[in-house]
C-alpha cells in the first residue's frame, strides 16, 4: 500500500494504544507520522516502538493550549516540510453516575475531547497552507447511543460528531476534507478501565469482565491496528467523496 506516501500525519493523544495502531497503519500506507501527547517521554517511546526509524517522531503538546500546539506542528513542519493530515484522537473520560459529575470533571472531559479537537484542526489547517488535507477525528459510538457512568464523555463525544459535520462544511472550499470514527469494544486501557470501575459495583471480576466487553457480531474486541486502517483510509485521496462523516467502527454495534 501507498496511498499515503510520503505524506505527514499528526496523531494526538499519540501515547495511547489506539495511536499505535493509528501510527503503523499510517506507515503501512507509506505516511510519515508524529505522535502527540503531553507526556514527552512517553510518546517520544511509543514513536520508537513503531520500529520506522526517521518516518516516526513523538512530540509533545498539550491539546488545549494554542501555544504548545503552534510549537509542536512548527517542530513537525521543520523536520518534515509539510503537513498533509491530522488524527484529533487525544481523549479522556471520567466515569461516574451523572448525579456525581463534578463542574471540574465536566470542564475537562470537554477541554480535551472538544476543544482539543477543534484547536488541533486550527493550527492544523494553517499548515496545510492551501493545499489541502485531511482531517480524521476520533469519536466515539459512546456519542450516538450513550452509556451509564460516563455523561460527560457520551457529550463530548456528541459534540465531535457534529463538529466534524461543521469542520466539513466550512473548509471544503479550502481542500481540507473532515470525518470522524466511533470505535466501540476496542482493547485499549481506557476500556480496561471501564471494567476496572464497573466490575467492583456489579460483583463481577474486573478481567473477566473485560473479556466480555467486545461488539456481539463480532466476537472479540476490536484491534488498535483495524481502527487506524480505517483512519488511513479517510486520510487517503480515495476518501474524497467521503465528508462530515461519523462512521460505526464497533462491530456492528451501533445500527446508526
Amino acid at each position: 500500500m501507498s496511498t499515503l506516501k510520503d505524506r505527514v500525519i499528526v496523531v494526538t493523544g499519540g501515547a495511547g494504544g489506539i495511536a499505535a495502531g493509528i501510527g503503523q497503519a499510517i506507515l503501512e500506507a507509506g505516511g510519515r507520522v508524529a505522535l502527540m501527547d503531553l507526556d514527552r517521554a512517553k510518546v517520544e517511546a511509543a514513536a520508537g516502538a513503531l520500529g520506522a526509524g526517521d518516518r516516526a517522531m513523538g512530540v509533545a503538546a498539550d491539546v488545549t493550549k494554542p501555544a504548545s500546539l503552534k510549537s509542536a506542528f512548527d517542530t513537525v513542519a521543520a523536520k518534515w516540510g509539510r503537513l498533509d493530515g491530522l488524527v484529533n484522537n487525544a481523549g479522556i473520560v471520567r466515569l461516574g453516575p451523572a448525579d456525581e459529575t463534578t463542574p471540574e470533571g465536566l470542564d475537562l472531559e470537554l477541554a480535551v475531547n472538544v476543544k482539543g479537537v477543534l484547536l488541533a484542526s486550527q493550527v492544523a489547517a494553517g499548515h496545510f497552507a492551501g493545499k489541502g488535507g485531511a482531517i480524521v477525528n476520533i469519536a466515539s459510538n459512546a456519542g450516538k447511543v450513550g452509556y451509564r457512568n460516563m455523561a460527560g464523555y457520551n457529550a463530548s463525544k456528541a459534540a465531535v460528531i457534529n463538529l466534524t459535520r461543521s469542520l466539513a462544511l466550512e473548509w471544503a472550499e479550502r481542500g481540507i476534507n473532515v470525518n470522524a470514527v466511533c470505535p466501540g469494544g476496542v482493547a485499549t486501557d481506557m476500556l480496561k478501565s471501564v471494567a476496572e470501575f464497573l466490575a467492583p459495583r456489579i460483583g463481577q471480576d474486573e478481567k473477566a469482565l473485560f473479556d466480555t466487553m467486545y461488539p456481539a457480531q463480532l466476537g472479540r474486541h476490536i484491534k488498535p491496528i483495524e481502527v487506524g486502517r480505517v483512519v488511513a483510509f479517510l486520510l487517503s485521496d480515495a476518501a474524497v467523496i467521503i465528508r462530515g462523516q461519523s462512521i460505526n467502527i464497533d462491530g456492528g454495534d451501533t445500527p446508526y
